[in-house]
């Protein structure tokens, strides 16, 4: 029976890739992604209308985790009325028969040769370097590279194979579409990846991003430059020096009191701030900040606790969080920390309303369980303070 079944997969798969090389695009089992052979250039193709009929785990190679992965793919790419057929004379054939087919279908899914995620990026790579090419092309190339980096074994190639250098140099591409694929293909390769942070350090992509986040009229590109600003220096003591150098203090000082600025850049400049103090508490010896004592900064966080966006309320009092339990804000502490106590006291009153009236209540209950600890924090640390003898 099983032997009857494997042959059964098999010829539904090799079905199936006589479909799909009649097509022009094929997808994958990963939501969207599949190695196609109609392609013939080596790109990886999308196609949203039969997602739900693939499997998610599959790898975005091309490979299949199980023989019920490539069952449920080739399924999907068959036609019901010739598979009942092939059900039916596979269940004819003698055991020898059995065998001998398995064989030839065997040596024809071998020849498919699906490529490895080494040798799709090398080919996105290189249509990224290839200027004559169009524009639609160079943004595919980026959204297959930006697919590919999520694996960390692949964001460590990135570099080996040329494309760290080429994606660096296009965030000075005249295109903001393109500079915007470029600074979200840096960020995610950087995420919590110190390889790929010491690289981009060293070939001078955090300035140039730093200068996007300050100068770029397009929100989205400033969103995403910041978003690769925070991974490359998340706990990266060098990249926090070159952060601090080129002026990154100011940088989020001046999003911080933009009125203007979109919600989702205060978010995660907000974050960062946060992040950065989590550092400090960390590694306080290796790294001197005045930044966190300055009012003015902690005056811009509490500010933003009149915002009714319950996902910035709840990111200020994170970073306000971790602000308090750094030593360098005692004196703040004495001074009230900028209205703090008085604004957290507005925050729980306008969480209340939301959870009253059931807008977001779960969320809401949380932020204002956060709200009460950050508070309780303050005050006990202006209580441990005023204990001190003087």
């Amino acid at each position: 029976m099983g032997r009857i079944l494997l042959t059964f997969t098999l010829v539904v798969v090799v079905m199936a890739v006589g479909i799909s090389m009649a097509e022009p695009v094929n997808q994958s089992a990963s939501g969207g992604l599949f190695w196609s052979t109609a392609n013939g250039n080596g790109h990886l193709a999308r196609n949203a209308e039969t997602d739900e009929s693939l499997n998610d785990h599959d790898e975005l190679d091309g490979g299949f985790p199980s023989l019920d992965g490539m069952l449920q793919w080739a399924i999907g790419h068959s036609d019901p009325a010739k598979l009942e057929i092939k059900a039916h004379d596979v269940q004819q054939l003698s055991a020898d028969e059995l065998q001998k087919r398995q064989m030839e279908i065997k040596e024809l899914v071998e020849k498919l040769e699906m490529p490895s995620d080494a040798k799709l990026m090398r080919i996105a790579i290189d249509d990224l370097n290839n200027s004559s090419l169009s524009l639609e092309d160079h943004l595919r190339a980026l959204e297959e590279l930006l697919i590919l980096v999520e694996a960390i074994d692949n964001a460590n190639d990135l570099h080996k194979l040329g494309g760290l250098a080429s994606v660096i140099r296009e965030l000075s591409n005249s295109d903001p579409g393109i500079r915007v694929a470029c600074a979200w293909i840096v960020g995610k390769a950087s995420q919590n990846n110190p390889v790929v942070q010491k690289q981009v350090l060293e070939l001078g992509a955090l300035p140039q991003l730093m200068t996007i986040v300050k100068s770029s009229v397009l929100e989205e590109e400033a969103i995403k430059a910041l978003y690769a600003v925070s991974a490359i220096i998340r706990n990266n003591l060098n990249g926090l020096k070159m952060f601090y150098s080129q002026g990154g203090d100011q940088m989020l000082q001046g999003i911080l009191s933009n009125a203007t600025a979109d919600v989702r850049l205060r978010r995660r400049s907000v974050s960062l701030v946060a992040d950065l103090a989590e550092y400090q508490l960390e590694y306080s010896s290796k790294l001197e900040v005045p930044f966190f004592s300055n009012c003015a900064l902690v005056r811009q966080l509490i500010d933003l606790t009149a915002s009714g966006d319950l996902d910035l309320h709840e990111k200020v009092l994170l970073a306000v969080k971790n602000l308090l339990m750094l030593k360098s804000t005692e004196f703040l502490v004495v001074d009230g920390f900028c209205g703090l106590h008085g604004a957290l006291e507005k925050m729980r009153q306008q969480l209340q309303e939301s959870i009253l009236e059931g807008n977001q209540r779960e969320y809401a209950t949380d932020v204002e369980d956060l709200c009460k600890e950050v508070d309780f924090i303050y005050l006990e640390k202006l209580k441990k303070i005023s204990q001190v003898p003087t």
